[in-house]
């Protein structure tokens, strides 16, 4: 991996491989949830949307048109601690690739007519959200468990929250979060970095200044129980306990720990519950982390007449491996696991630029005292097909 900082501040990362056929280059904003105040909650996210609406040299329509024109991916998703907007193309149209992105990023026009249309959009995405019970539990899990906190809020905002942002307050959060120290570009794929130094600097040097340190600190968690009453066929579950942070040392092991225990259909929550008692058809555990905070979770959908005893299968097995540990063959298993999941989820030139990128954000490039403040799950133009896969970030940091 070789790293350029600019002369105004940004970071341009990249990774060369030369036996992909295709690029993958990404904006990241140091920017995200974390950042907003509680009354304009899903402002991010809604920024993200209307950058593809259109610029002063592009309808949104011509930028669709370009990028399928050449058969690539242009898109984005928005985080807690951060935003990006990428490309996928084949490596000739590397220029291409960044000249929309440099075009959407800094020429985007954000027109009323545009926000008022997308607004509609983002509340029928809210909306769907409540309406998926195995993704809408878990924001409700982080409510309770980090009330009050940034941390906390669904990053897509609330309908009245979403209801009362004008074109104003997207220029007003740009003008102080969207600067040039909190902007790193990532590419990944067969390129030469020295040329795509070349190229950043000649379209991104006009950005200038640096963003204000946003330091709530971490968040505090707290016990209890949660319900919420919905007439459904099932009842969607999650517990969760304090976790690690995504620079963590013990990081490492904590990974391991999650997949013994609900990573996979070998573990021992899957097959428990699952295979020996059928008294669910999803179960799995998750790692939730952030610069300065985390959390253990489990997620299980189960019969109302089964909710005492998966809970306290759950707690069994939580009780079991800090009393007992892992055996050898577990641990080595679950290495083994951890090691191919990581090597498969790198073959893409995508993947690859996303692992520099959180890498850097999270564990790299930061004094001390920057890396304890927010720096800022996954909610992007299109949503992930899982909410765990968004937050847990394992796939960049080990």
């Amino acid at each position: 991996m070789q790293s350029t900082r600019l002369a105004n501040g940004i970071r341009v990362l990249s990774e060369r491989l030369p036996d992909l056929t295709s690029i993958t280059v990404g904006i990241w904003v140091e920017n995200g949830s974390r950042y907003e105040q509680p009354h304009q909650a899903g402002i991010s996210h809604f920024l993200e949307h209307l950058f593809f609406k259109g610029t002063e040299r592009r309808t949104a329509a011509q930028i669709a048109e370009e990028i399928d024109a050449v058969g690539g991916v242009l898109n984005a998703f928005t985080g807690k601690e951060y935003t990006c907007y990428y490309a996928k193309v084949l490596h000739e149209q590397l220029p291409l690739a960044l000249d929309l992105l440099a075009d959407i990023f800094t020429q985007s026009r954000f027109a009323s007519e545009e926000i008022d249309r997308e607004r509609s959009v983002i509340i029928q995405e809210i909306s769907q959200v409540e309406d998926t019970p195995d993704d809408y539990v878990h924001e409700l899990f982080n409510l309770a468990f980090w009330p009050g906190h940034p941390l906390s809020r669904p990053i897509a905002g609330t309908a009245q929250t979403v209801q009362g942002l004008t074109r104003e307050d997207f220029l007003r959060f740009l003008d102080a979060r969207y600067r040039p120290d909190r902007v790193l570009i990532a590419a990944a794929g067969n390129l030469v970095h020295q040329d795509l130094v070349a190229v950043v600097e000649g379209k991104f040097n006009a950005l200038s200044g640096t963003a204000p340190l946003v330091d709530g600190g971490p968040p505090e968690a707290h016990a209890g129980v949660s319900v919420h009453e919905k007439p459904l066929e099932q009842v969607h579950l999650c517990l969760g306990t304090p976790g690690i942070a995504q620079g963590d040392a013990e990081r490492y092991p904590a990974h391991l720990l999650n997949l013994a225990l609900g990573g996979g259909m070998s573990s021992r929550l899957f097959q428990e519950i699952r295979e020996r008692r059928g008294k669910a058809y999803t179960v799995y555990s998750f790692l939730s982390s952030y610069l300065d905070a985390g959390y253990f979770g489990v997620y299980v959908g189960t019969s109302a007449e089964w909710v005492r005893e998966v809970v306290e299968v759950i707690r069994a097995e939580l009780a079991r491996a800090g009393r007992d540990g892992l055996s050898v063959a577990e641990l080595a298993r679950v290495k083994q696991q951890m090691k191919g999941s990581m090597l498969l989820g790198l073959e893409t030139s995508d993947s690859r630029m996303s692992r520099i990128a959180k890498n850097e954000i999270y564990l790299g490039g930061m004094s001390p005292s920057r890396r304890s403040r927010p720096a800022s799950t996954r909610c992007g133009t299109t949503r992930s097909s899982r909410w765990r896969n968004a937050s847990s970030g394992r796939a960049g940091l080990p």
